[in-house]
């Protein structure tokens, strides 16, 4: 199988596994980061990002420590690749999106449309990016392949990588990072204020007096038979918390990232609701494909046909539309209807 980058470590080694259980070979639909960016599951929109500003202007040099352990000098920033979805969010987000060259096959939202993309197979084609002449690179940990990683560098870019995001906590420290790297420090403080104020605010509409629905997070790829639960490090957890849930599957006593979906675990985690991203319930076809899986069907989630979706180049960014997805998994995983 293909090294799969552009998903979140987690679900990265967890698709691996699954495919390798059930003797599945390729990456046919095992990705998270080809989402449409068309909404979430509630149909907020979810398909552009909100500039803080508009043509924010860099303060450089910025030398920045990137998370392989080097320092990174930055010079100019007239054009910038970013190499995720997540990056280029932050990028757009802070008023530099009329600098960004080229895009991640997971930037899905419309300012980054018509840019060229420069992955392959969800692999970094150094050759594209260079063709580019970046002024700078922005990478995850989890982007490769490392001779690509390594062939940027040694061409003489600047190229910084970023620690991942898991959980709410990370949304500031990830705007901080790209908005120092970039040299646009003020506008990351504002962005940093704005999106904590939103996240904030859509916490607000957890309703009151209610319990605590638990919340199943499950990644599923029917494609490439792929259906993992997630537990404590799946990277939900913090959301469905801060969404007024119980993560099933973490309270269940599932440490670790993922596990194969079997009657047991299911069976043990009793979801109210299950979380699913757009593309993985389109792949098992639909609400009523999802409800009619080995292990699924008999949860009370599945009986009450009780479903909550979120775009899969959203969920799990924990950025600037963090607060779009926690209103949308209010919003569904306390109501009563599933997704369609």
């Amino acid at each position: 199988m293909p090294r799969t980058t552009r998903i979140p470590r987690a679900l990265a080694a967890a698709a691996a596994l699954a495919i390798a259980l059930a003797g599945c070979g390729g990456t046919s639909g095992a990705d998270s980061g080809d989402g449409s960016g068309g909404g979430t599951g509630s149909g907020a929109p979810a398909d552009r990002v909100e500039p803080i500003t508009a043509g924010a202007v860099p303060e450089l040099p910025a030398t920045v420590p990137s998370a392989d352990g080097r320092e990174v000098t930055v010079t100019d920033a007239d054009r910038i690749v970013p190499l995720s979805g997540s990056i280029s969010e932050l990028v757009f987000s802070l008023g530099l999106g009329d600098r960004v060259v080229a895009r991640d096959v997971t930037a899905t939202f419309a300012q980054a449309s018509d840019l060229p993309v420069v992955t392959q197979a969800h692999d970094v084609s150094a050759e594209s990016v260079l063709s580019l002449e970046p002024d700078v690179v922005l990478a995850e940990e989890t982007t490769g392949p490392a001779e690509a990683v390594d062939q940027i560098r040694a061409a003489g870019v600047p190229l910084v990588v970023l620690d991942p995001a898991q959980d709410l906590d990370d949304v500031g420290s990830r705007i901080d990072a790209v908005a120092a790297a970039l040299g646009v420090a003020d506008e990351g403080t504002k962005l940093r204020e704005r999106t904590a104020e939103r996240i904030e605010s859509a916490r607000r509409d957890i309703p009151a007096g209610g319990g605590k629905p638990r919340v199943a997070f499950l990644y599923v790829r029917g494609s490439a038979s792929v259906y993992m639960l997630g537990g404590a490090r799946s990277g939900a957890a913090s959301l469905i918390e801060a969404a007024g849930g119980v993560d099933a599957g973490k309270e269940s006593g599932l440490d670790k990232d993922f596990t194969p979906i079997t009657s047991e675990a299911l069976a043990k985690a009793a979801p109210d609701v299950l979380l699913v991203m757009t593309k993985g319930l389109e792949s098992v076809g639909g609400v009523d494909g999802l409800v009619q899986l080995p292990g699924v069907a008999q949860t009370p989630a599945a009986m009450d046909r009780r479903i909550a979706s979120v775009d899969d180049g959203v969920l799990l960014n924990y950025g600037p539309r963090t607060d779009a997805v926690l209103r949308s998994l209010v919003a569904q995983i306390h109501g009563p209807g599933a997704a369609e």
